[in-house]
């Protein structure tokens, strides 16, 4: 079966260009699209696509809060950003809301299918590098974005190792020869991780670290 897209862009041109794209391969199939957050959230709910790629800027409801309806109905799609810069503090907020990423509107089309296909299986997209860059510049200007460090009190010692590795970007193989494990070891630890903190992949955990202060801007 093929994975079901929903293409969300308030640009009609931006729209056409995506469905024109993934139509070109047999594995994607555009399901529908929509101009504005709302029609986004009742579209997710009726066609359930695998993957609803989301623009952030948009008219009546915007991609932030969209993203968040989306995944709190429970429906199953998983949200894939669109944003055309990525210093954009909306794309934070999407990734806060639960996507699974975030892409530049410029990505060649090889890395957007790339993306698709990577969330559809359930992996979180975005650069762990670039969501740094993104959060170095949001949290060093505005403090006010910290969250209390005592969430992470519910991590053992090694788990909060494991954290500070993952909003490094390092990857499982990475984080095993980093800390003496087996990769098996360091999966289960990122298990634990995500679902002790209730986060929904790396993503997300990339955020909280920086949040918390467990990882600083700059370091």
């Amino acid at each position: 079966m093929p994975i079901t897209v929903l293409v969300v862009d308030d640009q009609e041109l931006m729209r056409a260009g995506l469905k024109m794209v993934l139509g070109a391969h047999p594995d994607v199939e555009v399901v529908a699209e929509a101009d504005n957050g709302a029609t986004a959230v009742r579209l997710a709910g009726e066609l359930i696509p695998d993957v609803v790629l989301m623009d952030v800027r948009m008219p009546v409801v915007d991609g932030v809060t969209a993203t968040a309806q989306i995944l709190e109905s429970g429906c199953g799609s998983r949200v894939l950003v669109m944003t055309t810069f990525d210093l954009d503090e909306h794309a934070l907020g999407a990734l806060r809301a639960g996507a699974s990423g975030f892409l530049l509107k410029d990505t060649p089309p090889e890395d957007l299918l790339s993306a698709i296909r990577s969330v559809a299986a359930g992996d979180a997209v975005v650069s762990p590098k670039v969501t740094k860059r993104l959060l170095n510049r949001l949290i060093a200007a505005d403090p006010t974005r910290a969250r209390d460090p005592e969430i992470l009190d519910v991590l053992t010692a090694r788990e909060r190792e494991v954290l500070e590795q993952i909003a490094a970007g390092r990857s499982n193989a990475e984080i095993a020869a980093e800390l003496f494990l087996s990769e098996a070891t360091v999966k289960t630890h990122v298990g634990r991780v995500l679902t002790k903190l209730g986060l929904r992949d790396r993503v997300q955990a990339v955020v909280l670290a920086y949040e918390t202060g467990l990882v600083t801007p700059g370091s």
